[in-house]
């Protein structure tokens, strides 16, 4: 396994990355890891290589990159501790729904043109927060995102107008959404009416609740991993990149 560090241009700066790929001159499909809110670290890098040995060439972005390289956090994150919300609100404030769909658009491109990736569509897969940045993806480069996986996204679907829902018409991928079981940050009503959005939307998708599975349970350094279930979202997860991610990108979605 070739693992790299790579620096990605955007609109706003430099995001640092690390890129995966199988040893070999083989053209593969490429594919978007967008880390959880603690960023790029050891177990996001355990997932990302993990996801390229079957067959991809994947970039773990720092999303955070307006901040600083990674890692961007010098202490543990606690939800609720005085520090830690306030280092959370500065990196998550930049990352408007503008900001988002702008990086986004350079990591695909980026992975385009990067050497050892296939004509084929790309994929992308968020974590937690990050979900949210999937979708908008897949909303930003139509043309060339022909899958985006969420797994514990939070606020996928509310009130306001710049909720990630309201992106789906945008979008010509196939999307997949794993919940987890009495997520806070993503109720069953705002579950059931994401699934209406998806409905309406009327493209290929597939939404489910993971049973006994909290927020974060995909993540090895989380203290509700869950490997069980983390390795049936993997699967998942690969079971559509592997049927949506051989189309070219001039073919029809």
């Amino acid at each position: 396994m070739i693992e790299k560090q790579v620096e990605i241009r955007t609109a706003d700066g430099t995001a640092d990355a690390v890129l995966f790929r199988p040893e070999g001159g083989a053209k593969l499909p490429a594919v978007i890891h967008l880390p959880d809110i603690a960023g790029v670290r050891d177990s996001h890098k355990e997932m990302a290589k993990r996801l390229a040995e079957q067959g991809y060439v994947v970039i773990l972005v720092n999303v955070f990159y307006r901040n600083g390289r990674s890692p961007v956090w010098a202490f543990p994150f606690k939800m609720g501790e005085e520090r830690s919300m306030k280092r959370l609100g500065e990196l998550r404030d930049p990352l408007t729904p503008e900001a988002m769909e702008r990086d986004a658009a350079a990591y695909a491109d980026f992975l385009a043109k990067e050497e050892g990736v296939s004509g084929a569509r790309i994929g992308v897969v968020g974590y937690c927060f990050s979900g949210g940045m999937a979708m908008r993806t897949a909303a930003a480069r139509p043309e060339k995102i022909g899958a985006a996986a969420s797994f514990h996204g939070g606020q996928l679907y509310t009130e306001e107008q710049t909720s990630p829902h309201k992106v789906l018409p945008r979008v010509k991928a196939r999307l997949y959404f794993g919940h987890a079981d009495g997520d806070p940050y993503m109720p069953k009503d705002a579950i059931d009416n994401l699934e209406k959005a998806l409905a309406a939307w009327g493209g290929k998708y597939q939404s489910e609740v993971y049973p006994g599975a909290k927020h974060s349970w995909t993540v090895p350094d989380s203290p509700v991993y869950d490997k069980a279930q983390a390795d049936r979202a993997f699967q998942k997860m690969t079971e559509m990149f592997k049927a949506s991610l051989n189309r070219a990108v001039s073919s029809n979605w």
